[in-house]
């Protein structure tokens, strides 16, 4: 089984996610991670990558809500500051815990 797909996804609290992945490790993402890094088009323009919203506007304590899959490949969810339009692909959440960056 592919590393980067989760055995389980939780929404431990409203302001956490949890996956379990297949190889066993466990990640957890705050809200404010994942908004923090959303690769929407309102967030990263799509003519140049650049990412368009600023992280550092982004408090501590968002929420979620509204988990949801998208297909076998990513996750979307509600963020307590109204943004909805990011989608969370499997592998690019696997890369940001790997990176060692999460609270």
């Amino acid at each position: 089984m592919n590393a980067t797909q989760p055995r389980l996804i939780e929404r431990s609290v409203p302001g956490k996610v949890t996956i379990e992945w297949a190889d066993g490790s466990t990640s957890v993402f705050t809200a404010a991670d994942l908004r923090k890094v959303c690769p929407c088009a309102g967030c990263v323009s799509e003519a140049t990558g650049v990412r368009t919203h600023d992280p550092a506007t982004v408090p501590d304590d968002l929420e979620q809500s509204n988990l949801s899959l998208i297909g076998n490949y990513a996750i979307s969810m509600q963020f307590s500051d109204g943004h909805s339009t990011g989608i969370f692909t499997f592998e690019a959440l696997r890369r940001l815990a790997d990176s060692g960056s999460l609270h």
